[in-house]
């Protein structure tokens, strides 16, 4: 069992990551970062994604 949290909000990882919720929201419709859904909603996203994502951009991919 881990003990980290892995899944976020988006409003959660805008706020302590940095990353706009549209900009995450786009990498999920992109198969980029997998989530969690209720009904056509994203409630949660998977963080490790995220940062993948963010390192990705940082390097200029």
């Amino acid at each position: 069992m881990s003990l980290v949290k892995t899944w976020y909000t988006p409003e959660e990882v805008e706020s302590k990551y940095g990353v706009q919720k549209d900009r995450i929201l786009e990498w999920v419709e992109d198969g980029l970062v997998r989530c969690e859904r209720e009904g056509e909603n994203v409630v949660r996203v998977n963080i490790d994604d995220v940062k993948l994502e963010v390192e990705s951009m940082s390097r200029g991919d």
